[in-house]
């Protein structure tokens, strides 16, 4: 069954009411608070290539505190374990059985800081959680329960000591965005000591983790026009046709714009998707997955580049409401 406009309409509200409450630990990042709550809602996972201080920790915590959930934060280091990241089972004496003991993926909003610190084989350990969402510790799997997001980060900057993370794990990303520096204004006020240390432990709850599930099952509901389908699938086509690229799109990433699509046209108040909502998600869900040539790459072009280069030469169809 579709959803009502009825239902978009209190969809885009209470959405608002989020981004609004997020954004008072996360001053002036309205744009980027949307984009992580929308990969929430699709039930997909969020890479930020940030600056160390950009308030990455503080967007987590806020996330988690506005939907009465909880956080977690690991700090990835070359000397990590699997077992650091998803738990462990241990035996106990007394009851003469082996116990098992999550670790710090299970929580509501997990912020794996600076992933790409870790080896290949630890960061291999969010795999099954971030696809599955579930842990499978000696052949017993643990669901991680809902909402499950993991917001991961990594530094454009320093690169020695790093792991850069393969194409099928870039691929897990439902999309990748950056949050930046605040405005002169905004950091002003940070100065001044306007601005809470930390905003996030003062913030009430505007929903329950529950209702973030509904919210999700809600959105899934969206309606997407097959003429709208198509248009995203040419243009998957044309990232794959491109010179400028070894590796396109993948089919995940095609059906993760899909799912985050219905998620932003219903934040919009729209109970179906229009073209408009790919163009603005097309560069945050499918830049980070392609893979260029050295060539184009030596020469400046950037995946932004080829994105865009798809969405001009790919003819829009006309935007139609759902019947």
């Amino acid at each position: 069954m579709s959803m009502t406009p009825e239902q978009a309409a209190w969809f885009r509200d209470t959405f608002t009411r989020l981004v609004d409450n997020v954004d008072q630990a996360l001053l002036g990042k309205r744009e980027v608070v949307g984009l992580v709550l929308s990969a929430m809602l699709a039930e997909g996972h969020v890479l930020l290539e940030d600056a160390p201080g950009t308030g990455k920790t503080s967007l987590a915590k806020a996330i988690a505190a506005s939907v009465q959930g909880t956080s977690t934060r690991i700090q990835f280091t070359p000397d990590l374990l699997p077992s650091d990241v998803t738990g462990v089972t241990i035996y106990d004496q007394q009851n003469h059985r082996f116990e098992f003991h999550g670790g710090p993926v299970f929580a509501s909003i997990v912020l794996a800081d600076e992933i790409n610190r870790a080896s290949p084989k630890t960061q291999s350990a969010l795999l099954e959680v971030m696809e599955e969402s579930r842990v499978t510790v000696d052949g017993v799997a643990h669901e991680v329960g809902r909402p499950f997001l993991v917001i991961a980060t990594q530094n454009p900057i320093e690169q020695s000591g790093t792991y850069k993370l393969p194409e099928a794990q870039l691929d897990r990303f439902m999309l990748k965005t950056s949050i930046g520096y605040p405005s002169l204004a905004v950091a002003e006020r940070i100065m001044a000591g306007a601005v809470d240390r930390n905003p996030s432990a003062t913030l009430a709850p505007v929903i329950t983790t529950g209702a973030v599930a509904d919210m999700a099952d809600l959105a899934a509901s969206v309606h997407i026009d097959p003429a709208v389908a198509r248009y995203a699938a040419q243009l998957v086509e044309a990232t794959r046709a491109s010179e400028a690229t070894r590796l396109g799109v993948s089919v995940r990433g095609a059906i993760s714009m899909m799912r985050v699509a219905k998620v932003y046209a219903a934040s919009q108040g729209r109970h179906f998707v229009i073209p408009d909502d790919i163009k603005t998600l097309a560069v945050p869900v499918w830049a980070h997955r392609l893979v260029l040539d050295p060539e184009a790459e030596f020469s400046g072009t950037t995946a932004e580049t080829v994105v865009q280069r798809a969405l001009t030469a790919v003819e829009a169809p006309l935007a139609r409401a759902a019947s």
